[in-house]
């Protein structure tokens, strides 16, 4: 009988392991194009014309040249207290400006799309430039365990932000989608993962998640679309972080949230939406924003990807008041949409402010 009864027991748990693999969602695809470039999970995506794109370009050489009213205020942080943190590991994040993150949990430090650079360019006396200086001072970080890049564009791929931070911390490993790789090597950064959508690695006590999003890349005039981009999830025993790095909106957030969901925070990009006709697929408005927290399963968002450098029409007050009106709509309370100044310490989860800090003049 006690044979039986352990026979029947071990058929039961076989279905239902059975049924569990089943319903499992299936692994992410690595898509390319019939030339072997990297694609979307959608295909190909249709860009805008020269009838859209070439007025754009205009009108940034003439924004550049004339300034931006309404970027977003920022706080003093000498970087005392996030060094003590990375002993004590209170969860905090940090926006250091653009998609630059710091974020402290489980005792690791990480950073995601790291960016000093005043510009976001191919050469330093031209392109778009920093409104306000970076949050914290690179001389002035804590210890870095892991930095995360989201793809190969100057304003999430610095190259001279990335060689600075593997000189300061030799063990720093830094995780960037397939074929990106080489670029850091050639700057003498050896300590680099390459990773696919779905792959995961380690640090500590963190699962370090490479994950689809909906972008594109290119360095120079011949390589679109040779590199691979991704969003990140940090996955550790009492804090999930979802990156969202640099997407238009699409259904694959609903996955990653089946998968991996629900995060106690989902830093989402806010800004360079407009004009809509080019930036529609591969830049997401702030309600698109919005929706992409909800659909990840986030209990809080913090908005970033904006107020940083000069990038598209919209002015740099205009994302966050949309931002914060679309949360609500999403059914987020004020509580859980995140806007802080460029260098404020907030605690994770609650969002509230982690150290006294005090406001500068930032030039209009």
């Amino acid at each position: 009988m006690a044979r039986w009864a352990r026979a029947l027991v071990a058929a039961l748990a076989l279905t239902l392991a059975a049924r569990v693999g089943a319903e499992a969602p299936p692994p992410f695809e690595q898509p390319r194009d019939t030339n072997g470039r990297f694609t979307n999970l959608a295909g190909p995506l249709e860009r805008a014309g020269l009838d859209v794109t070439f007025p754009f370009f205009l009108r940034r050489i003439g924004k550049i040249l004339s300034g931006r009213d309404g970027i977003p205020s920022q706080v003093e942080n000498d970087g005392a207290f996030l060094r003590e943190n990375a002993r004590a590991s209170i969860p905090t994040i940090t926006w250091i400006g653009h998609a630059t993150l710091l974020v402290q949990m489980a005792h690791q430090t990480f950073v995601t799309d790291p960016m000093w650079s005043s510009r976001a360019s191919p050469v330093p006396f031209a392109g778009p430039k920093r409104f306000h200086p970076p949050g914290i001072a690179l001389d002035d970080l804590p210890p870095i365990d892991f930095v995360v890049v989201s793809h190969n564009h100057y304003d999430h791929l610095d190259l001279e932000s990335l060689h600075a931070i593997a000189e300061r911390n030799p063990t720093a490993r830094f995780f960037v989608p397939l074929a990106n790789g080489e670029l850091l090597r050639h700057e003498g950064i050896e300590n680099v993962e390459e990773m696919g959508w779905g792959e995961v690695a380690r640090s500590g006590d963190l699962e370090i998640h490479c994950l689809p999003t909906q972008h594109w890349s290119r360095r120079g005039l011949f390589d679109g679309m040779d590199a691979l981009w991704a969003s990140w999830a940090i996955v550790g025993p009492d804090t999930r972080f979802y990156f969202a790095g640099d997407t238009g909106y699409f259904n694959g957030f609903r996955d990653i949230g089946e998968r991996l969901g629900p995060f106690d925070l989902a830093a989402v990009p806010i800004g360079a939406y407009r004009p809509r006709e080019m930036m529609k697929v591969f830049h997401m408005d702030p309600a698109e924003a919005a929706q992409a927290g909800r659909d990840v399963g986030a209990r809080a968002m913090i908005g970033m990807h904006y107020g940083t450098f000069d990038l598209s029409d919209e002015p740099p007050s205009e994302p966050p008041e949309l931002f914060r009106a679309a949360g609500r709509v999403a059914g987020y309370d004020d509580d859980d949409i995140w806007l802080p100044s460029i260098g404020e310490v907030l605690a994770l989860p609650t969002g509230k402010p982690a150290i006294s800090q005090r406001l500068l003049g930032v030039p209009e």
